[in-house]
């Protein structure tokens, strides 16, 4: 089945009334909050011009270790946010909604000076 089909057919479901069990909606939750973490670290660095490497060298962090935040296969704590935060040199931000989840860096202002 394709995820198309599959996505439709799980939406005329819940428009039927059919709800999920409470594990499943967590779930699906928990992976759109690691989805958009992921993204955010991903254009941050992109937008920096960083290697995965180069952003680890900066974070103290490995390699692999970027390379799962950004492949969404692991949550970060929150000192290990700061880290990537001040690697990234910018703020982490973060809004927590029922069904909105955004994930943004906001780039430090330098001194032009």
């Amino acid at each position: 089945m394709s995820h198309s089909r599959w996505k439709t057919l799980r939406e005329r479901k819940l428009a039927e009334g059919f709800t999920e069990p409470g594990g499943v909606a967590e779930a699906r939750h928990e992976i759109r909050l690691s989805m958009a973490l992921a993204q955010a670290v991903y254009d941050r660095r992109s937008e920096l011009g960083l290697t995965q490497t180069e952003l680890a060298e900066r974070a103290g962090l490995t390699q692999a270790k970027i390379s799962r935040i950004e492949g969404s296969d692991t949550m970060p704590t929150l000192p290990l946010l700061a880290k990537l935060a001040r690697a990234l040199d910018a703020s982490l931000n973060i809004a927590l909604d029922d069904d909105n989840t955004q994930v943004t860096f906001t780039a430090h202002e330098t001194d032009a000076a």
